[in-house]
């Protein structure tokens, strides 16, 4: 079997709701129907739960006039994403409350800030990671 193949007992027409685990360690969360007798031939409201923090450069870097910053939390967080100007200044907050794990993308728009580097820092329970992005005007 492989990782794309599910196999679960159930009746032709029956419908499941549960999740499912492969081999890059993560989680599909869905409906499954049974079409086929033992296999899966649909998922429908697919939802990709990451195992594990993240935080990934923006994009596009370097940016003009705005940038997107994704990141991927595996359980529910208080999470706070901040961006900072290189004297460590906090110019934006993009984020600051309880999130259910999943992947999530913020748009971060640099309207009213000169050209230059800046920092974004994330901090998920005790996950905690700042990267590198650049302003050109």
């Amino acid at each position: 079997m492989n990782d794309n193949e599910n196999i679960l007992i159930g009746s032709v027409g029956q419908t499941f709701i549960g999740t499912s685990f492969n081999s890059l360690n993560s989680s599909a969360i869905g409906f499954w129907n049974i079409y086929q007798q033992g296999k899966i031939t649909s998922v429908e409201n697919d939802e990709i739960i990451p195992d594990k923090f993240e935080l990934r450069q923006n994009y596009p870097n370097p940016f003009n006039p705005s940038t997107s910053i994704s990141f991927s939390i595996p359980n529910e967080e208080l999470v706070s994403l901040k961006v900072y100007n290189s004297l460590g200044e906090e110019v934006a907050e993009l984020i600051n409350e309880t999130k259910q794990a999943g992947n999530y993308e913020m748009n971060f728009n640099s309207v009213g800030l000169a050209s230059g580097i800046y920092f974004y820092r994330i901090q998920a329970g005790s996950f905690i990671q700042t990267k590198k992005m650049t302003l050109l005007k």
